[in-house]
């Protein structure tokens, strides 16, 4: 596959169990009722396995958006043109965004990547890896190369490692991208061998007639390429697209360096799904987050076997579900840092 990737694959380690008793053990002497704080005491237990922490702290946190522009767009799938990509990619830099917004009141960083927009982007605030000018069009052809593929992975590997130095501790993907929720139905398709009409949604907003002509072009792209569902790199460089491959690297890098992601959307989750494929041992480091209106997300979450704390009605993408998810992250580990003990309290623990 390449020597660099496969290293990576080789450093993600099965959680710390004991870390993970450690934090349940924690959790029993809390003054509450075992489970009481449900999802809470799930994602602090969940999160000590991957940290290795029983009371970590995320000062430092990140939203990953990944933008990048898909040559399907061609043949009419979505609701708006391309052109709003890089028109959206500065709107983020400005701090414009729902992302923005959301990641200000969460105390997060938006790290904004041009992988593969099909635009010149000059910006000191943007970081620019850009592998191609978008992806050719997958309903004629493959979308990228296998070498493209990899080569978009490993941006995502480079992100997170530079500010995994930096001291950042708690990731979650986002993307930008018109075209790509048309490749995250071929990818799902692709792994599952669900039908188009299972797996496509109304994406930015598109009504019943382009929603059929999406599927056939879904339909075409599989028939022509013919990706390997045993080969999750097969999959996105014929299917998939640089952001997503990006996010796919994010989402190995996070796990190789034993910090958690959180999966935003369905666009992020067609990633953790080529994640997940590439190296099955990365599963357990994924947090879900939100679980989004686009009509094949709920299938993705279950071959990921994940379970989505926030249902919220959304369907934004951007990494808007993640930081949203954050707040929730924070508030679990604040509770097994800052709760007294039946002991402490002077609180009487059932018998």
């Amino acid at each position: 596959m390449n020597e660099r990737l496969n290293q990576l694959i080789a450093q993600i380690k099965p959680l710390d169990e004991q870390a993970i008793q450690s934090a349940i053990e924690h959790q029993n002497q809390l003054t509450k009722p075992p489970g009481s704080l449900g999802v809470l005491e799930q994602v602090a237990i969940q999160v000590a396995g991957i940290t290795g922490e029983v009371k970590p702290q995320f000062e430092k946190k990140a939203v990953i958006v990944m933008a990048g522009d898909h040559g399907v767009c061609e043949e009419g799938v979505s609701a708006f043109p391309s052109e709003v990509t890089p028109q959206m990619v500065y709107n983020f830099l400005r701090g414009g965004a729902a992302v923005n917004v959301l990641s200000r009141e969460a105390g997060a960083d938006v790290v904004c990547v041009d992988i593969g927009v099909n635009a010149d982007l000059d910006d000191p605030k943007l970081v620019s890896r850009k592998v191609r000018k978008g992806t050719a069009n997958m309903a004629k052809g493959p979308a990228m190369s296998r070498e493209e593929a990899i080569s978009a992975i490993l941006v995502g590997v480079d992100i997170v490692e530079q500010y995994v130095r930096e001291g950042y501790r708690l990731f979650s993907t986002g993307e930008m991208g018109i075209g790509n929720t048309t490749a995250s139905a071929a990818m799902l398709c692709a792994f599952t061998g669900m039908e188009p009409e299972e797996a496509v949604g109304h994406g930015t907003g598109i009504g019943d007639a382009q929603w059929k002509h999406k599927c056939n072009v879904v339909r075409q792209a599989l028939e022509i390429n013919a990706p390997n569902r045993e080969d999750a790199l097969d999959v996105l460089a014929k299917v998939g697209g640089l952001e997503i491959a990006g996010l796919t690297g994010v989402i190995l890098a996070a796990a190789a360096n034993q910090v958690p992601v959180v999966i935003d959307g369905f666009i992020s989750s067609a990633a953790a799904l080529a994640a997940v494929g590439l190296a099955p041992a990365v599963q357990p480091y994924l947090i879900g987050s939100h679980l989004s209106e686009e009509r094949g997300h709920t299938a993705l979450l279950s071959e990921l076997k994940l379970n989505p704390c926030l249902h919220v009605q959304m369907r934004l993408g951007e990494g808007t579900g993640g930081v949203l998810m954050f707040q929730l992250i924070d508030a679990a580990v604040r509770i097994m840092r800052e709760m007294a003990t039946f002991a402490e309290a002077g609180v009487t623990n059932k018998e």
